[in-house]
């Protein structure tokens, strides 16, 4: 299992360490995502990553909108309806703000935290 990130220090963290925990945060996130929402042929964190990377961000939209599909079915599950994150996401994604995408996803991981 997983233990409940606070937002504010990991974006700190991140700020602070010049984008290297954001990379690791990045990395966490996703793999507890594919663990919640039991996707567990999903592509890891260290993989979404290095295809980031490789692709110069391209494969970060891609990754953006799985996430906020992910995030959806987790939500439809606890009865609540809030089906456009996977659009949100992608937007937010495009105007460079994945910081604001990977804090949502550990919002929405919070709950689901030991």
């Amino acid at each position: 299992m997983f233990q409940r990130r606070s937002i504010p220090v990991c974006i700190l963290l991140s700020i602070v360490t010049c984008g290297i925990y954001g990379l690791y945060w990045f990395v966490k996130v996703t793999d507890e995502l594919n663990y919640v929402s039991g996707d567990q042929g999903a592509t890891t964190g260290g993989m979404s990553l290095l295809f980031t990377i490789i692709t110069c961000g391209i494969y970060g939209l891609y990754w953006a909108w799985k996430c906020g599909e992910r995030v959806n079915r987790l939500r439809a599950a606890r009865g609540e309806t809030d089906g456009f994150l996977h659009v949100i996401f992608l937007v937010l994604n495009l105007f460079e703000l994945s910081i604001v995408t990977v804090a949502l996803i550990q919002d929405e991981l919070n709950r689901y935290a030991v």
